[in-house]
Protein backbone atom coordinates (compact mmCIF):
# COMPACT_ATOMS: atom_id res chain seq x y z
CA UNK A 1 0.00 0.00 0.00
CA UNK A 2 1.62 3.80 -1.19
CA UNK A 3 2.45 6.01 1.98
CA UNK A 4 -0.06 8.57 1.82
CA UNK A 5 1.96 12.04 1.43
CA UNK A 6 0.68 15.56 2.47
CA UNK A 7 -1.34 17.78 0.08
CA UNK A 8 0.12 21.07 0.91
CA UNK A 9 -0.23 22.30 -1.97
CA UNK A 10 -1.40 22.18 -6.00
CA UNK A 11 1.50 23.37 -7.89
CA UNK A 12 2.71 21.16 -10.53
CA UNK A 13 5.31 23.36 -12.75
CA UNK A 14 7.66 20.85 -13.99
CA UNK A 15 5.97 17.71 -12.14
CA UNK A 16 5.24 14.69 -14.32
CA UNK A 17 1.25 13.83 -14.68
CA UNK A 18 -1.02 11.97 -15.78
CA UNK A 19 -4.24 12.49 -16.83
CA UNK A 20 -7.42 10.54 -15.47
CA UNK A 21 -11.70 10.94 -16.53
CA UNK A 22 -14.83 8.58 -15.84
CA UNK A 23 -16.57 9.37 -18.80
CA UNK A 24 -20.48 8.72 -18.20
CA UNK A 25 -23.08 8.57 -20.36
CA UNK A 26 -24.05 12.18 -20.91
CA UNK A 27 -20.29 13.19 -20.34
CA UNK A 28 -19.61 16.36 -22.57
CA UNK A 29 -16.07 16.35 -24.44
CA UNK A 30 -14.51 15.90 -27.37
CA UNK A 31 -14.85 12.00 -28.53
CA UNK A 32 -11.65 13.01 -31.20
CA UNK A 33 -9.45 13.93 -28.56
CA UNK A 34 -11.03 13.12 -25.30
CA UNK A 35 -8.19 14.61 -23.54
CA UNK A 36 -6.72 17.12 -25.61
CA UNK A 37 -8.94 20.47 -23.49
CA UNK A 38 -7.41 18.85 -20.03
CA UNK A 39 -3.68 18.14 -21.20
CA UNK A 40 -3.75 21.99 -22.73
CA UNK A 41 -4.83 23.11 -19.44
CA UNK A 42 -2.34 21.08 -17.60
CA UNK A 43 0.29 22.19 -20.08
CA UNK A 44 -0.34 25.70 -19.54
CA UNK A 45 -0.18 25.32 -15.64
CA UNK A 46 3.57 23.68 -16.59
CA UNK A 47 2.58 20.47 -15.70
CA UNK A 48 4.11 17.59 -17.85
CA UNK A 49 1.92 14.89 -19.57
CA UNK A 50 2.90 11.62 -19.40
CA UNK A 51 0.43 9.26 -19.43
CA UNK A 52 -3.91 9.03 -19.67
CA UNK A 53 -6.30 6.69 -17.97
CA UNK A 54 -10.26 6.72 -18.78
CA UNK A 55 -12.76 4.61 -17.46
CA UNK A 56 -16.59 4.32 -19.12
CA UNK A 57 -18.86 3.64 -16.20
CA UNK A 58 -23.04 4.15 -15.91
CA UNK A 59 -22.02 6.59 -12.61
CA UNK A 60 -19.33 7.70 -10.13
CA UNK A 61 -18.27 5.50 -7.68
CA UNK A 62 -19.14 7.46 -3.80
CA UNK A 63 -15.87 6.97 -1.90
CA UNK A 64 -13.16 7.16 -4.88
CA UNK A 65 -14.92 8.45 -8.33
CA UNK A 66 -13.67 5.53 -10.70
CA UNK A 67 -13.55 2.12 -9.45
CA UNK A 68 -11.23 0.76 -6.72
CA UNK A 69 -9.62 -1.44 -9.56
CA UNK A 70 -9.35 1.26 -11.71
CA UNK A 71 -7.68 3.25 -8.86
CA UNK A 72 -5.03 0.72 -7.88
CA UNK A 73 -4.45 0.64 -11.62
CA UNK A 74 -3.98 4.33 -11.66
CA UNK A 75 -0.94 4.14 -9.13
CA UNK A 76 0.45 1.59 -11.21
CA UNK A 77 0.27 3.60 -14.60
CA UNK A 78 1.83 6.50 -12.22
CA UNK A 79 4.39 4.11 -10.62
CA UNK A 80 5.37 3.14 -14.15
CA UNK A 81 5.61 6.58 -15.76
CA UNK A 82 7.46 7.74 -12.69
CA UNK A 83 4.43 10.40 -12.46
CA UNK A 84 3.71 12.53 -9.23
CA UNK A 85 0.71 13.93 -10.08
CA UNK A 86 -2.65 13.02 -11.06
CA UNK A 87 -5.30 15.74 -13.07
CA UNK A 88 -9.04 14.36 -12.69
CA UNK A 89 -11.22 15.90 -15.38
CA UNK A 90 -14.24 16.37 -13.06
CA UNK A 91 -14.47 18.33 -9.64
CA UNK A 92 -14.06 15.63 -6.99
CA UNK A 93 -14.98 15.41 -3.50
CA UNK A 94 -12.57 16.38 -0.85
CA UNK A 95 -12.90 12.55 0.14
CA UNK A 96 -12.43 11.66 -2.92
CA UNK A 97 -9.32 13.02 -3.66
CA UNK A 98 -7.56 12.14 0.04
CA UNK A 99 -8.87 8.39 -0.73
CA UNK A 100 -7.33 8.64 -4.32
CA UNK A 101 -4.26 9.66 -2.77
CA UNK A 102 -4.15 7.23 -0.24
CA UNK A 103 -4.32 4.38 -2.78
CA UNK A 104 -1.39 5.79 -5.56
CA UNK A 105 0.74 7.69 -2.89
CA UNK A 106 0.39 10.66 -5.69
CA UNK A 107 -0.91 14.52 -5.44
CA UNK A 108 -4.88 14.36 -6.99
CA UNK A 109 -5.70 17.93 -8.31
CA UNK A 110 -9.52 18.11 -10.02
CA UNK A 111 -10.51 20.42 -12.54
CA UNK A 112 -12.04 23.18 -10.86
CA UNK A 113 -8.06 23.32 -8.52
CA UNK A 114 -6.27 23.27 -11.99
CA UNK A 115 -8.33 25.93 -13.86
CA UNK A 116 -8.08 28.34 -10.17
CA UNK A 117 -4.29 28.13 -10.37
CA UNK A 118 -4.23 28.75 -13.74
CA UNK A 119 -6.49 32.03 -13.26
CA UNK A 120 -4.42 32.84 -10.55
CA UNK A 121 -0.80 32.56 -12.58
CA UNK A 122 -2.69 34.66 -15.16
CA UNK A 123 -3.98 37.47 -12.93
CA UNK A 124 -2.34 41.13 -13.47
CA UNK A 125 -5.12 43.44 -12.63
CA UNK A 126 -5.71 44.48 -8.92
CA UNK A 127 -9.47 43.12 -9.54
CA UNK A 128 -8.82 40.16 -11.06
CA UNK A 129 -6.06 38.93 -8.50
CA UNK A 130 -9.32 39.87 -5.97
CA UNK A 131 -12.25 37.72 -7.80
CA UNK A 132 -9.63 34.69 -8.12
CA UNK A 133 -8.76 35.40 -4.22
CA UNK A 134 -12.13 35.08 -3.87
CA UNK A 135 -13.04 32.20 -6.39
CA UNK A 136 -10.57 30.04 -4.57
CA UNK A 137 -11.26 30.76 -1.01
CA UNK A 138 -14.88 29.83 -2.32
CA UNK A 139 -13.90 26.42 -3.69
CA UNK A 140 -11.47 26.13 -0.47
CA UNK A 141 -14.00 26.81 2.32
CA UNK A 142 -16.40 24.05 2.42
CA UNK A 143 -13.00 21.70 2.09
CA UNK A 144 -11.89 23.19 5.27
CA UNK A 145 -12.26 20.24 7.53
CA UNK A 146 -11.40 17.49 5.22
CA UNK A 147 -8.03 19.64 4.34
CA UNK A 148 -7.42 19.28 8.81
CA UNK A 149 -6.89 15.18 7.92
CA UNK A 150 -4.13 15.51 10.33
CA UNK A 151 -7.46 16.01 13.40
CA UNK A 152 -8.84 12.50 12.66
CA UNK A 153 -5.11 11.19 13.36
CA UNK A 154 -5.07 13.05 16.55
CA UNK A 155 -8.88 12.61 17.68
CA UNK A 156 -9.76 9.65 16.20
CA UNK A 157 -12.47 8.27 14.40
CA UNK A 158 -15.08 7.92 16.94
CA UNK A 159 -13.89 12.34 18.25
CA UNK A 160 -12.47 10.36 21.53
CA UNK A 161 -8.38 11.19 21.86
CA UNK A 162 -6.36 11.89 24.24
CA UNK A 163 -6.78 14.39 27.12
CA UNK A 164 -6.17 17.76 25.15
CA UNK A 165 -6.23 16.80 21.89
CA UNK A 166 -9.90 17.24 21.02
CA UNK A 167 -10.35 20.93 22.24
CA UNK A 168 -6.87 22.72 20.51
CA UNK A 169 -7.78 20.80 17.18
CA UNK A 170 -10.89 21.65 16.54
CA UNK A 171 -10.68 25.54 18.22
CA UNK A 172 -8.07 25.77 15.41
CA UNK A 173 -10.26 24.73 12.72
CA UNK A 174 -12.53 27.05 14.20
CA UNK A 175 -10.07 29.66 14.30
CA UNK A 176 -9.37 28.82 10.16
CA UNK A 177 -13.27 29.04 9.66
CA UNK A 178 -13.88 32.41 11.07
CA UNK A 179 -10.33 33.98 9.39
CA UNK A 180 -11.38 32.15 6.19
CA UNK A 181 -15.41 33.80 6.13
CA UNK A 182 -14.22 37.25 7.51
CA UNK A 183 -11.38 37.47 4.54
CA UNK A 184 -14.60 36.13 2.32
CA UNK A 185 -16.51 39.18 3.83
CA UNK A 186 -13.89 41.91 3.11
CA UNK A 187 -13.12 40.33 -0.81
CA UNK A 188 -16.89 40.66 -1.24
CA UNK A 189 -17.60 44.09 -0.47
CA UNK A 190 -14.23 45.37 -1.90
CA UNK A 191 -15.22 43.60 -5.08
CA UNK A 192 -18.73 44.73 -4.81
CA UNK A 193 -17.72 48.52 -4.74
CA UNK A 194 -15.28 47.94 -8.11
CA UNK A 195 -18.42 45.78 -9.49
CA UNK A 196 -21.19 48.63 -8.80
CA UNK A 197 -18.42 50.94 -10.55
CA UNK A 198 -18.05 49.21 -13.31
CA UNK A 199 -22.02 48.34 -13.67
CA UNK A 200 -22.02 52.72 -13.74
CA UNK A 201 -19.27 53.01 -16.23
CA UNK A 202 -21.03 50.27 -18.94
CA UNK A 203 -24.51 51.85 -18.68
CA UNK A 204 -22.77 55.21 -19.23
CA UNK A 205 -21.00 54.36 -22.01
CA UNK A 206 -24.46 52.93 -23.58
CA UNK A 207 -25.56 56.51 -23.41
CA UNK A 208 -23.21 57.90 -25.85
CA UNK A 209 -21.74 54.95 -27.86
CA UNK A 210 -23.51 51.54 -29.79
CA UNK A 211 -21.67 48.52 -27.79
CA UNK A 212 -20.24 45.29 -28.89
CA UNK A 213 -18.48 42.58 -27.18
CA UNK A 214 -16.54 39.37 -28.56
CA UNK A 215 -17.78 36.70 -26.76
CA UNK A 216 -16.47 32.52 -27.08
CA UNK A 217 -14.37 29.45 -26.25
CA UNK A 218 -10.97 30.72 -24.44
CA UNK A 219 -8.27 30.28 -27.50
CA UNK A 220 -11.07 31.04 -30.21
CA UNK A 221 -9.08 34.11 -31.66
CA UNK A 222 -10.88 36.57 -30.27
CA UNK A 223 -8.07 39.08 -28.79
CA UNK A 224 -6.46 38.49 -31.99
CA UNK A 225 -9.87 39.91 -34.01
CA UNK A 226 -10.41 42.20 -31.54
CA UNK A 227 -6.82 43.71 -32.35
CA UNK A 228 -7.75 43.46 -36.02
CA UNK A 229 -10.31 45.28 -36.01
CA UNK A 230 -9.32 48.54 -33.42
CA UNK A 231 -5.90 50.01 -32.14
CA UNK A 232 -5.18 46.60 -29.74
CA UNK A 233 -3.82 46.31 -26.92
CA UNK A 234 -5.28 42.80 -25.96
CA UNK A 235 -3.03 39.95 -25.23
CA UNK A 236 -3.55 37.46 -28.03
CA UNK A 237 -1.52 34.00 -27.39
CA UNK A 238 -1.92 30.19 -29.05
CA UNK A 239 -2.87 29.16 -25.49
CA UNK A 240 -5.89 28.67 -23.29
CA UNK A 241 -7.14 31.80 -20.51
CA UNK A 242 -4.83 34.30 -22.26
CA UNK A 243 -7.31 37.00 -21.83
CA UNK A 244 -8.36 37.43 -17.73
CA UNK A 245 -9.66 41.02 -17.87
CA UNK A 246 -11.98 42.71 -20.04
CA UNK A 247 -10.63 45.92 -22.78
CA UNK A 248 -12.51 48.25 -24.56
CA UNK A 249 -11.54 50.24 -27.77
CA UNK A 250 -12.97 52.33 -30.54
CA UNK A 251 -14.17 50.48 -33.55
CA UNK A 252 -14.18 52.50 -36.81
CA UNK A 253 -16.88 50.97 -38.90
CA UNK A 254 -16.21 54.22 -41.40
CA UNK A 255 -18.30 56.52 -42.42
CA UNK A 256 -17.74 58.81 -39.79
CA UNK A 257 -19.58 56.00 -37.50
CA UNK A 258 -18.03 54.05 -35.00
CA UNK A 259 -19.08 51.28 -31.87
CA UNK A 260 -17.10 50.47 -28.58
CA UNK A 261 -15.54 46.75 -28.90
CA UNK A 262 -14.96 44.84 -25.49
CA UNK A 263 -12.72 41.54 -25.76
CA UNK A 264 -13.73 38.99 -22.79
CA UNK A 265 -12.27 36.15 -20.89
CA UNK A 266 -13.09 33.02 -22.52
CA UNK A 267 -15.27 30.33 -21.27
CA UNK A 268 -14.90 26.68 -20.96
CA UNK A 269 -16.52 23.72 -20.60
CA UNK A 270 -17.24 23.16 -16.48
CA UNK A 271 -15.67 26.41 -15.15
CA UNK A 272 -16.03 26.39 -11.94
CA UNK A 273 -19.26 27.59 -10.69
CA UNK A 274 -17.82 30.76 -8.08
CA UNK A 275 -15.23 31.43 -10.89
CA UNK A 276 -18.34 32.26 -12.92
CA UNK A 277 -19.84 34.00 -9.96
CA UNK A 278 -16.68 36.08 -9.07
CA UNK A 279 -15.89 36.83 -13.30
CA UNK A 280 -19.45 38.22 -13.34
CA UNK A 281 -18.11 41.85 -13.30
CA UNK A 282 -15.47 41.29 -15.97
CA UNK A 283 -18.24 39.41 -18.31
CA UNK A 284 -20.60 42.71 -17.48
CA UNK A 285 -19.35 44.22 -20.60
CA UNK A 286 -20.98 41.12 -22.71
CA UNK A 287 -24.26 41.27 -20.69
CA UNK A 288 -24.97 44.65 -20.99
CA UNK A 289 -23.48 44.71 -24.83
CA UNK A 290 -26.29 45.86 -27.49
CA UNK A 291 -24.48 43.25 -29.76
CA UNK A 292 -22.60 40.34 -28.92
CA UNK A 293 -20.37 38.66 -31.61
CA UNK A 294 -19.93 34.99 -30.82
CA UNK A 295 -16.13 34.06 -32.17
CA UNK A 296 -16.30 30.03 -32.73
CA UNK A 297 -13.35 28.50 -33.73
CA UNK A 298 -14.69 26.64 -36.86
CA UNK A 299 -11.24 24.49 -37.03
CA UNK A 300 -11.39 23.22 -33.86
CA UNK A 301 -12.80 19.67 -33.98
CA UNK A 302 -14.90 20.23 -30.98
CA UNK A 303 -16.48 23.15 -32.63
CA UNK A 304 -19.66 22.24 -31.54
CA UNK A 305 -19.38 21.45 -28.05
CA UNK A 306 -17.77 24.49 -27.36
CA UNK A 307 -20.48 26.37 -29.05
CA UNK A 308 -23.13 24.77 -26.83
CA UNK A 309 -20.55 25.56 -24.07
CA UNK A 310 -20.67 29.61 -24.68
CA UNK A 311 -24.55 29.36 -25.39
CA UNK A 312 -25.68 27.88 -21.83
CA UNK A 313 -23.09 29.79 -20.32
CA UNK A 314 -24.83 32.92 -21.63
CA UNK A 315 -28.25 32.10 -20.56
CA UNK A 316 -26.80 31.63 -17.32
CA UNK A 317 -25.45 34.98 -17.29
CA UNK A 318 -28.28 36.38 -18.80
CA UNK A 319 -30.71 35.19 -16.17
CA UNK A 320 -28.88 36.33 -13.45
CA UNK A 321 -28.63 39.72 -15.05
CA UNK A 322 -32.19 40.02 -15.69
CA UNK A 323 -33.00 39.39 -12.20
CA UNK A 324 -30.44 41.82 -10.59
CA UNK A 325 -31.51 44.26 -13.28
CA UNK A 326 -35.33 43.42 -12.45
CA UNK A 327 -34.38 44.05 -8.40
CA UNK A 328 -32.97 47.64 -9.08
CA UNK A 329 -35.01 48.96 -11.33
CA UNK A 330 -33.40 49.10 -14.41
CA UNK A 331 -34.31 48.00 -18.03
CA UNK A 332 -32.65 45.48 -19.71
CA UNK A 333 -32.70 42.75 -22.33
CA UNK A 334 -30.15 40.55 -23.77
CA UNK A 335 -28.43 41.41 -26.96
CA UNK A 336 -28.58 40.04 -30.21
CA UNK A 337 -26.28 37.67 -31.21
CA UNK A 338 -24.17 37.25 -34.69
CA UNK A 339 -22.07 33.85 -34.74
CA UNK A 340 -18.31 34.54 -36.28
CA UNK A 341 -16.66 31.47 -37.85
CA UNK A 342 -13.61 32.25 -37.20
CA UNK A 343 -10.55 30.73 -38.30
CA UNK A 344 -12.42 29.59 -41.60
CA UNK A 345 -9.26 29.54 -43.35
CA UNK A 346 -7.91 26.48 -41.86
CA UNK A 347 -10.17 24.17 -43.25
CA UNK A 348 -9.27 21.54 -45.50
CA UNK A 349 -12.36 22.39 -47.77
CA UNK A 350 -16.18 23.90 -47.87
CA UNK A 351 -18.00 21.56 -46.09
CA UNK A 352 -17.85 22.49 -42.81
CA UNK A 353 -18.68 25.80 -43.34
CA UNK A 354 -21.76 25.08 -45.11
CA UNK A 355 -22.65 23.17 -41.88
CA UNK A 356 -22.52 25.80 -40.03
CA UNK A 357 -24.07 27.90 -42.55
CA UNK A 358 -27.09 25.32 -42.81
CA UNK A 359 -27.01 25.42 -38.59
CA UNK A 360 -26.85 29.44 -38.28
CA UNK A 361 -28.08 30.46 -41.69
CA UNK A 362 -26.24 34.25 -40.52
CA UNK A 363 -23.10 32.94 -39.30
CA UNK A 364 -20.15 34.98 -40.83
CA UNK A 365 -17.44 33.15 -41.79
CA UNK A 366 -13.92 35.03 -41.13
CA UNK A 367 -10.16 34.77 -40.25
CA UNK A 368 -8.78 36.97 -37.49
CA UNK A 369 -5.16 37.60 -38.84
CA UNK A 370 -6.35 38.20 -42.30
CA UNK A 371 -8.07 41.73 -42.31
CA UNK A 372 -8.30 41.97 -46.52
CA UNK A 373 -10.67 38.41 -45.55
CA UNK A 374 -14.10 39.34 -46.86
CA UNK A 375 -15.85 38.31 -43.64
CA UNK A 376 -14.49 41.63 -42.62
CA UNK A 377 -16.26 43.83 -44.99
CA UNK A 378 -19.63 41.40 -44.12
CA UNK A 379 -19.08 41.97 -40.49
CA UNK A 380 -18.94 45.54 -40.39
CA UNK A 381 -21.65 45.85 -42.26
CA UNK A 382 -23.63 44.32 -40.35
CA UNK A 383 -22.47 46.10 -37.00
CA UNK A 384 -22.79 49.28 -39.23
CA UNK A 385 -26.88 48.25 -40.03
CA UNK A 386 -27.37 47.38 -36.10
CA UNK A 387 -25.61 50.28 -34.59
CA UNK A 388 -27.64 52.73 -37.49
CA UNK A 389 -30.88 51.10 -36.99
CA UNK A 390 -33.84 51.69 -38.70
CA UNK A 391 -33.18 54.57 -41.71
CA UNK A 392 -35.41 57.71 -41.75
CA UNK A 393 -35.29 60.95 -43.19
CA UNK A 394 -36.01 63.58 -40.50
CA UNK A 395 -35.54 67.08 -40.17
CA UNK A 396 -33.24 68.36 -37.29
CA UNK A 397 -32.71 71.63 -36.26
CA UNK A 398 -29.46 72.25 -34.32
CA UNK A 399 -28.25 76.23 -32.97
CA UNK A 400 -25.18 77.08 -34.50
CA UNK A 401 -23.76 77.42 -31.40
CA UNK A 402 -24.25 73.80 -30.77
CA UNK A 403 -20.80 72.86 -33.73
CA UNK A 404 -20.41 69.61 -32.25
CA UNK A 405 -23.51 68.06 -33.01
CA UNK A 406 -23.82 69.92 -36.32
CA UNK A 407 -20.53 68.24 -36.90
CA UNK A 408 -21.23 64.72 -35.94
CA UNK A 409 -24.39 64.92 -37.88
CA UNK A 410 -22.21 65.61 -41.27
CA UNK A 411 -20.17 62.90 -40.74
CA UNK A 412 -22.65 60.07 -39.40
CA UNK A 413 -25.55 60.75 -41.65
CA UNK A 414 -26.26 61.45 -45.32
CA UNK A 415 -27.27 65.43 -45.53
CA UNK A 416 -29.46 65.62 -48.29
CA UNK A 417 -30.36 69.82 -47.74
CA UNK A 418 -29.30 72.60 -45.57
CA UNK A 419 -31.27 75.61 -44.50
CA UNK A 420 -29.35 78.33 -42.65
CA UNK A 421 -30.98 81.24 -40.37
CA UNK A 422 -29.44 83.63 -38.02
CA UNK A 423 -29.42 81.34 -34.74
CA UNK A 424 -29.90 78.01 -36.00
CA UNK A 425 -29.58 75.14 -39.01
CA UNK A 426 -31.94 72.69 -40.21
CA UNK A 427 -30.44 69.67 -42.20
CA UNK A 428 -32.51 67.37 -44.24
CA UNK A 429 -31.20 63.95 -43.47
CA UNK A 430 -31.48 60.14 -43.83
CA UNK A 431 -30.23 58.68 -40.55
CA UNK A 432 -30.11 55.84 -38.27
CA UNK A 433 -32.86 56.01 -35.47
CA UNK A 434 -30.64 54.45 -32.78
CA UNK A 435 -27.90 57.11 -34.38
CA UNK A 436 -30.70 60.04 -33.20
CA UNK A 437 -31.65 58.53 -29.76
CA UNK A 438 -27.60 58.46 -28.70
CA UNK A 439 -27.43 62.23 -29.76
CA UNK A 440 -30.21 63.58 -27.44
CA UNK A 441 -29.26 61.04 -25.21
CA UNK A 442 -25.79 62.42 -24.98
CA UNK A 443 -27.50 66.08 -24.14
CA UNK A 444 -27.47 67.09 -28.22
CA UNK A 445 -29.18 70.24 -28.54
CA UNK A 446 -31.91 69.60 -31.47
CA UNK A 447 -35.37 69.73 -32.41
CA UNK A 448 -36.13 66.28 -34.63
CA UNK A 449 -39.14 66.12 -37.03
CA UNK A 450 -40.47 63.66 -39.96
CA UNK A 451 -38.73 65.25 -42.89
CA UNK A 452 -42.45 66.16 -45.23
CA UNK A 453 -42.21 64.12 -48.41
CA UNK A 454 -41.06 66.09 -51.59
CA UNK A 455 -43.92 67.66 -53.56
CA UNK A 456 -44.84 65.37 -56.60
CA UNK A 457 -43.82 67.81 -60.18
CA UNK A 458 -46.97 68.07 -62.03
Amino acid sequence: MPIKKERSEIEVQGERTVLAALRLPDSRYDKTDPFGELRALAEQAGAVVVGELTQMAERPVAGTYMGSGKVVELGQLCEALDAKTIIFDHDLSPKQIASIEEVTGRKVIDRSELILDIFASRATSHEAKLQVELAQLEYTYPRLKAMWDHLERIVGRGGIGGIGTRGPGEQQLETDRRLAQAKRLDLVRELETIQARKRREVRDRKLDYFTVGFVGYTNAGKSTLFNALTSGGAYADDRVFATLISRTREWDLGGGLSVMLSDTVGFVRDLPTNLIASFRATLEEATHADLLLIVLDVADAAAQMQYDTVQETLEELFKDVAAREAKEGHPWTPPKRILLLNKIDKLKDNREALIWKAKVPDAIGISGKDIAHAGHAELRDRVRAAAQGEIEEVLITVPLSDSKTIHTIENRSEVLEREYDTTQVTLRVRIGKRQVDQLKSAGARMQVAPAPKPKKKK
